[in-house]
């Protein structure tokens, strides 16, 4: 896989400072249980690194001493970790509200029988990738099946109440295939809705339209099909400095399946840490006794996707 580091740092992207945090990212590990061409974080079946337990634990401390107001779990398939039900206990039981990015196909794998009565037991927040609503173009993206297995899990937790009742929520996340920029996220989510609901009888609350990076799986694409520079002058050329205010790593930080700590999961994936003011990289176990407020964020070129055009966050568009 050819990498993008080296055409991202040192960038040219305005400089950032973080405000009170209040989301705290986990990444329990790249095992996934698909390999999608898009994905930023290179998951697949063949990952091994899962958190240990001494950052779970480091986890669940910082929870219970500096209670954030959302716990969002990634990974790979978050679901995955043994753990990872625990960890939703525990923050349900905080009153923090816990996001699982979810690729639905996960709720019909050997183990996870369960999983989609746990979730909406414990008032988890789905966020669920399905990258389009015609079964031609996910499986071209996500893999053969995929699409009809997502419905399928789509309609199962519709009958649990998740899109339906105010304390289930579920959102759908898509991302474009190639090297282009999503469409306005407003009139996407109008054309999901009526299709899903049409077709397949599924609803849900919010459609997040995310712009792919250019790092990692879908970073070395654009490499080897020569639209890496076409791709990045498209982001700069749509830069809008309102979204300046409203970007994510604002108020979020990102933990990697070993405790380090990120700006965002993209930062993560380029393995440029967040650092204290001595800029000595820092770890979950140093955010239980510092406070990053005011601390300068890590930018790079990439940064240019989360402000082109509408913008783009973990929770979709910006504006």
């Amino acid at each position: 896989m050819r990498e993008t580091k080296h055409l991202l740092f040192p960038g040219d992207f305005p400089a950032l400072k973080r405000r009170q945090l209040n989301t705290l990212q986990v990444n329990l590990g790249y095992k996934c249980n698909q390999s999608c061409t898009h994905c930023h974080v290179n998951a697949g079946p063949t990952r091994t690194e899962m958190m240990q337990d001494d950052c779970i634990e480091l986890v669940i401390k910082y929870l219970q001493q500096h209670p954030v107001s959302l716990l969002d779990l990634t990974g790979g398939a978050p679901e995955l970790h043994p753990r990872f039900r625990e960890l939703v206990k525990i923050a349900h039981e905080l009153d923090i509200t816990v996001r699982d990015r979810c690729n639905l196909t996960i709720l019909f794998e050997p183990g996870q029988e369960t999983l989609a009565e746990f979730l909406a037991q414990y008032k988890v927040e789905v966020v669920a990738s399905l990258p389009c609503y015609t079964e031609q173009n996910v499986n071209k993206q996500r893999g053969k099946g995929v699409f009809s297995l997502s419905i399928d899990a789509l309609q199962k937790l519709n009958s649990l109440g998740y899109g339906k009742h105010d304390d289930l929520n579920l959102h759908l996340v898509f991302n474009p295939s190639g090297p282009v920029l999503p469409p306005a996220q407003c009139q996407l989510e109008q054309d999901y809705k009526q299709h899903l609901d049409d077709d397949y009888g599924i609803v849900f609350n919010n459609l997040f339209v995310i712009t792919n990076m250019p790092i990692q799986r879908f970073g070395s694409s654009l490499l080897s099909t020569g639209h890496f520079d076409s791709y990045m002058t498209t982001l700069r050329e749509s830069y809008q400095a309102t979204n300046l205010d409203t970007v994510m790593c604002k108020d979020t930080v990102s933990i990697d399946w070993r405790g380090h700590v990120y700006d965002c999961d993209f930062n993560q994936m380029l393995n440029e840490p967040l650092t204290d003011q001595q800029q000595h990289p820092l770890h979950l176990r140093d955010l239980l006794n510092i406070d990053i407020s005011g601390l300068g964020i890590k930018t790079g070129n990439h940064c240019y996707g989360c402000t082109a055009g509408q913008g783009s966050s973990c929770s979709g568009a910006l504006s």
